[in-house]
């Protein structure tokens, strides 16, 4: 059931503009990854990490342009699965729902770990991980103009020390024996496959601009302002990510970055700056706030999405009267978040997220395939190669990230076969005929 077909009471408040979209998109995809990713992206390439980034980033890229497409034709919450769902059928729609909302759990919970390993001692972490998601559900659930302002805020401050890390890496390589040239020499014998696996963990790092999709039922003006807002975030993301990948490989080349816990606090070291190593750690601990204040945000809208339609329980799809949130669905994932906080270590999640990422990108660049002529904003080969690009990711996961996507698809496929056996089984009860 689409936003339009719900009673009034039932549907989400248009209160987001184009500057609140774009702070969503890039509170969502400046976060932890660009802390995080690159030295598991020089492991697996060396040097061509570059290459790594350039892939990961057109395959973005068509994914935007496919999302942006969708958004502006289907203007409600739950981004690929609605797209899915319309254009595709049930069941693609559900397995790209499922996998965003699996995927995204698991990595609300990563963010969590990952912004308290930064910020605390390790016998504190866990706690503060869960203060940190019972904190950003209360902000999530006060309004939407909330999450945009906050995102907003945590934005401008990782940014700024973005710029540090970079005029670090800067004075680094010119005062060191390494230069920029030296530093992008191949390193490895990953070859084209450690290339493409270094995109599929660098392409962590950009997934979120689909968030600003999962909040169309939210935006004003959702046609014109969806596909300007992603456009945006994703052309600010991709320079960024450009500027730190060189100024990392330039001030440490790719043997010490590969061998790095904490890259961007040593590239600032390495530039006798260390005032600025304490900066940067913070940083990485208040960007994966701002991201998993996002990603909570938009699992809570796919949800809703999802319970309409019946295919999840339908309790999550009550939308506050006040706040114009859904805020038992918000509750629910914040719950199980904090379950998995408690109970996993998420570190090998990131690739398990992927893979969910992955397919649910998969999913929305085939349904973009399947759009007349009159609803096409971009070339149709365009959202074909981001398909493509999708499943070449995922096939460079590693196995044990395959594995687990597998199952948890076969798990939300068994669910939905018994809750539908359920629902026909009721249906028949209710239509038989009186002894």
């Amino acid at each position: 059931m689409t936003a339009a077909a719900q009673p009034a009471h039932d549907r989400l408040a248009r209160r987001l503009g184009l500057g609140d979209a774009v702070a969503i998109g890039l509170a969502a995809m400046i976060g932890a990854g660009v802390f995080a990713v690159w030295a598991p992206a020089a492991q697996a390439a060396g040097a061509g990490l570059l290459i790594g980034l350039a892939i990961a980033a057109f395959v973005a890229f068509a994914n935007a342009s496919s999302s942006a497409q969708l958004a502006a034709r289907y203007p409600d919450s739950g981004g690929a699965y609605r797209y899915g769902r319309e254009r595709l059928g049930p069941w693609p729609g559900f397995l790209a729902g499922w996998s965003f909302v699996i995927g995204k759990t698991a990595s609300c919970a990563a963010m969590a770990l990952t912004a308290a390993a930064y910020l605390v001692p390790p016998e504190w972490q866990k706690p503060v991980a869960v203060v940190a998601v019972v904190a950003l559900v209360g902000v999530n659930l006060l309004g939407v103009t909330r999450t945009a302002r906050v995102g907003a805020v945590l934005v401008a401050g990782v940014l700024v020390v973005l710029a540090i890390v970079v005029a670090a890496g800067t004075v680094s390589a010119t005062a060191g024996e390494t230069t920029l040239p030296d530093a992008l020499q191949p390193v490895g014998s990953g070859g084209v496959y450690g290339i493409l696996q270094s995109a599929a963990l660098l392409f962590f790092a950009f997934a979120g601009y689909a968030r600003i999709a999962t909040l169309g039922e939210e935006v004003r003006e959702p046609a014109r302002t969806i596909p300007r807002a992603i456009g945006i975030s994703l052309l600010v993301v991709i320079v960024v990510y450009t500027a730190v990948g060189l100024a990392t490989l330039a001030s440490l080349g790719p043997r010490l970055l590969a061998a790095s816990d904490a890259p961007l606090a040593e590239v600032v070291a390495s530039a006798g700056w260390p005032w600025a190593e304490p900066v940067v750690r913070i940083a990485a601990g208040v960007a994966a706030l701002g991201a998993l204040l996002a990603l909570l945000a938009g699992i809570g809208r796919t949800s809703l999405a999802m319970a309409r339609d019946s295919e999840l329980p339908a309790p999550l799809a009550a939308v506050h009267p006040r706040f114009s949130v859904p805020y038992v669905a918000e509750i629910a994932v914040g719950v199980a978040v904090i379950a998995l906080v408690l109970s996993v270590d998420l570190r090998g999640a990131i690739g398990f997220s992927s893979f969910g990422v992955l397919l649910y990108y998969f999913i929305a660049n085939a349904a973009a395939v399947t759009q007349p002529r009159s609803e096409r904003r971009v070339p149709r080969a365009l959202s074909i190669a981001g398909a493509i690009g999708c499943l070449v990711l995922v096939v460079t996961l590693p196995l044990s990230s395959i594995v687990a996507g597998v199952i948890v698809l076969a798990v939300g496929v068994l669910y939905r076969l018994v809750a539908r056996a359920v629902r026909s089984r009721r249906g028949a009860a209710g239509h038989r005929p009186p002894a």
